[in-house]
């Protein structure tokens, strides 16, 4: 399930300007009314500009399946450049074979991992560095990036859910040769302007018919709102899901502005 929810994230990676620091201001010239109702959400829990000036981040990243298997890692990232470290204290489901600690990172050209003192190049190794790091990253910025380029928005309809009235927003991607990209459904709460939960697709791995739902919860970190709880798991795309348990992502200890440096993410020799 891991993989699979890592393939969107790639696929968005690709769609937007991965690099470059958003313009958002009070001219914004709204495509649309979904796209309005996009702005305004990520007014409420901070722009990728208030993300840039806070300059990088720490937190403790855990991830954990029905069956009780857990990755804990302790996350930093310089969001100038997007560069991202994890330094994993537990991996049952990263690279489980690996014993003890180990470091993996990106330093906006290379994909590195450290395990006992050495760097390790084998091709599985590589694949998880590269899917975990530009995933974690990914998914702590996830709503200020919908508002980088090549985003597009259609308003669906008012829903209301458990007595509360949401606007669904239908999210898509702007690809090369019409290549299907994945979408997003967004139900964004209008009496607070946060997203309680999405629905998502996941092209790469036939994920169509039926996407998965995400629910989120959010703590107010430095003046930010911060979607530090999740859980998810397969949908319909009227949101119902069945009984069975759901796969946890919770974030914690997160701290801005720790004055960290490109030396933190580099490749040492």
């Amino acid at each position: 399930m891991r993989l699979i929810i890592g393939a969107i994230v790639m696929a968005l990676l690709v769609a937007s300007c991965t690099n470059k620091k958003q313009e958002n201001t009070a001219t914004t010239q709204f495509l649309n009314k979904g796209h309005e109702v996009v702005y305004q959400m990520v007014k409420q829990v901070g722009t990728y500009e208030e993300l840039w000036k806070r300059k990088d981040v720490v937190y403790t990243y855990t991830y954990q399946t029905p069956d009780g298997k857990t990755d804990i890692s302790t996350e930093k990232y310089l969001f100038d450049g997007e560069l991202s470290v994890g330094i994993y204290h537990q991996h049952e489901r990263t690279l489980p074979h690996l014993e003890g600690e180990f470091k993996q990172g990106y330093d906006s050209e290379n994909f590195w991992i450290l395990h006992k003192g050495e760097y390790l190049d084998d091709e599985e190794a590589m694949k998880r560095v590269r899917f975990n790091r530009k995933t974690n990253f990914y998914w702590f910025a996830m709503f200020q990036k919908l508002l980088d380029p090549g985003v597009n928005y259609e308003y669906l309809r008012e829903e209301i859910i458990d007595g509360q009235k949401y606007d669904v927003v239908k999210i898509t991607f702007d690809s090369e040769n019409d290549k299907q990209t994945d979408i997003y459904q967004l139900y964004v709460n209008k009496k607070t302007n946060l997203v309680d939960q999405f629905l998502f697709t996941v092209v790469d791995f036939g994920v169509v018919e039926n996407p998965m739902l995400m629910k989120v919860e959010y703590e107010k970190i430095d003046g930010l709102m911060i979607p530090n709880k999740r859980i998810y798991k397969k949908s319909t795309w009227d949101a119902v899901v069945d009984d069975k348990p759901w796969i946890k992502v919770n974030w914690s200890d997160i701290k801005f502005s720790n004055g960290l440096t490109r030396e933190t993410f580099l490749k040492q020799g």
